[in-house]
């Protein structure tokens, strides 16, 4: 009986570690979660959502942090809407989560110094960029948006942006459209960015 019971617990031990050795990979191979179309801030049409892709959007990542994301290990999902109401969410596993951290304190020295880097760029542009808080979402979620004017073509465009960080985990959500600050959800992509952030895991 006591040679039955030790093969038994033998037994017993071993599919637990097969079962442990099945759910590592799973666990490993898990990939961050990504807002879906209805996630957005409202809008008077309907938004869509390409599928997940790999690596960064065209020309190195987000306007205002252009080439700051690293591909590797990157996914980002487009949105738009019918009335040129466009967004993007760009998601990133870093390496450790201090690198995390350094990623999130860059993108928001380029998100804050927005503004003047494409006036010099761009002579006769008008950008102002703003900071609107942090907020309170797993390590932190913070909010700017770039206001843009260009007199030569008479075109205003209003685009708000935001990083946020789970762990290793960083994301940076965008919205733009035509207009000023005055005309933009600010509320609504505020609800939007704690939803990204709570959605990564």
């Amino acid at each position: 009986m006591n040679r039955l019971r030790t093969a038994l617990a033998t037994a017993a031990a071993a599919a637990l570690g097969l079962a442990a050795l099945a759910a590592a990979p799973a666990q490993a191979a898990a990939q961050p979660a990504f807002l879906a179309a209805s996630q957005m801030p409202p809008s008077s049409t309907p938004w869509t959502a390409t599928q997940v892709f790999p690596g960064v959007p065209e020309n190195g990542g987000v306007l205002c942090a252009p080439y700051k994301i690293p591909a590797q290990n990157t996914r980002y999902r487009e949105f738009s809407t019918e009335l040129d109401t466009n967004g993007v969410q760009v998601t990133t596993v870093a390496r450790t989560e201090a690198d995390a951290v350094k990623l999130v304190d860059t993108l928001r020295k380029s998100l804050a110094g927005c503004g003047p880097v494409l006036e010099r760029q761009n002579p006769g542009l008008h950008a102002v960029s703003a900071y609107h808080g942090k907020l309170a979402v797993e390590e932190g979620a913070w909010v700017y948006s770039l206001d843009t004017a260009d007199p030569q073509i008479g075109s205003t465009d209003i685009h708000l942006f935001s990083v946020g960080r789970d762990g290793r985990t960083v994301t940076l959500v965008r919205w733009g459209q035509m207009g000023d600050l005055a005309d933009a959800p600010l509320t609504g992509f505020r609800t939007t960015t704690k939803t990204a952030v709570n959605k990564l895991y």
